[in-house]
């Protein structure tokens, strides 16, 4: 009887030292989930907090280039240092580096095609020109790539020579389609047939998307000697890129003071191209924006797009890095 009654006792006690373990493993996954809860919230209000931060560095940005804008009309140049500069901005709460760029300066990968009667239609000049800037850098396949990026936007599916539609797509491991619309990202480029990692990463600065079927208007007094190419593509093969950079560098302090002031740079020599003198200007109707905002020990990046062909200047696009 004695033995029965301590072999209860040892059974109660294993009962009860099990309950106390299964209290103190429901314990614990109720604080992981509670700690897990609180940085989940935590990091929620921070990314609230840093969008607002970059909300505010976005109203600066536009007030600023509109200033800018409407003081000189008619010339927008590198003068003040203010292309791609640093600009901080201490806010309550966090800080934000706010960098404003010529963000027309640029292949605009929408002008490959035209808009007629809400069709868009490839421009063989755009697709020439694409494919010149691709060879000045040294990319092979480039008549191959401009074609293709061409009826990846266009809205018919009928392939340009060199070109591919989606019967290019169907082989595919994962099959698709052409988009038929314009491009929202230069990275869209990358789904394009043709287009390899090494062609877009050579590619890649010198694109844009703009939100229009039109050519990027080059103003020739932001652009750098470096961006020399963006000139030279705009001719046929008759204008080298160190010629171009070097009429670059022949920029008076004050800027040009109209694009026949630049083109007269290259006329004694027999170049002159009335098509490539409208496609270059001396002011900017489009910003690049980048904003870098910190909230504690969290970073939030922003790549925004500024529409100031029309003033007040206004943002039409903003896409958000991630909180890190």
């Amino acid at each position: 009887m004695a033995a029965r009654r301590q072999g209860e006792r040892g059974a109660a006690l294993l009962t009860v030292l099990l309950l106390v373990a299964i209290v103190a493993v429901m314990a614990a996954t109720t604080l992981e989930r509670l700690r897990l809860s609180t940085r989940l919230t935590a990091n929620s209000v921070a990314l609230d907090q840093a969008r607002g931060l970059a909300f505010a560095a976005e109203t600066l940005a536009t007030s600023r280039i509109t200033q800018l804008l409407r003081q000189n009309p008619d010339r927008v140049t590198l003068a003040g240092g203010w292309s791609n500069q640093p600009f901080a901005l201490p806010l309550p709460g966090g800080a934000a580096m706010l960098r404003v760029r010529d963000g027309g300066n640029c292949f605009n990968l929408n002008s490959l095609v035209t808009e007629l009667d809400g069709v868009y239609v490839a421009d063989p000049t755009a697709v020439a020109q694409f494919a010149r800037l691709a060879r000045l850098l040294n990319v092979p396949g480039g008549e191959g790539i401009a074609a293709a990026a061409a009826d990846w936007i266009d809205s018919d599916d009928q392939a340009l020579v060199t070109g591919a539609e989606d019967g290019a797509y169907a082989g595919f491991a994962t099959p698709y389609r052409t988009a038929g619309t314009l491009m929202v990202d230069p990275s869209e480029l990358r789904a394009v047939a043709g287009v390899t990692g090494d062609a877009y990463a050579k590619l890649r600065p010198w694109l844009c998307t703009l939100p229009r079927a039109t050519r990027s208007t080059i103003n020739v007094n932001t652009l750098t000697p470096e961006q020399a190419p963006l000139v030279a593509m705009l001719l046929p093969d008759t204008l080298s890129v160190q010629a171009a950079a070097a009429g670059l560098l022949r920029r008076p302090a004050a800027g040009f003071a109209d694009t026949q002031d630049f083109w007269k740079i290259f006329a004694a020599a027999g170049i002159t191209d009335p098509l490539a003198e409208r496609q270059t200007g001396v002011v900017t109707q489009w910003f690049d924006v980048r904003i870098d905002v910190t909230v504690g020990d969290n970073e939030l990046q922003e790549q925004a797009l500024i529409d100031a062909t029309t003033l007040p200047a206004r943002l039409v696009s903003r896409q958000w890095g991630e909180i890190l």
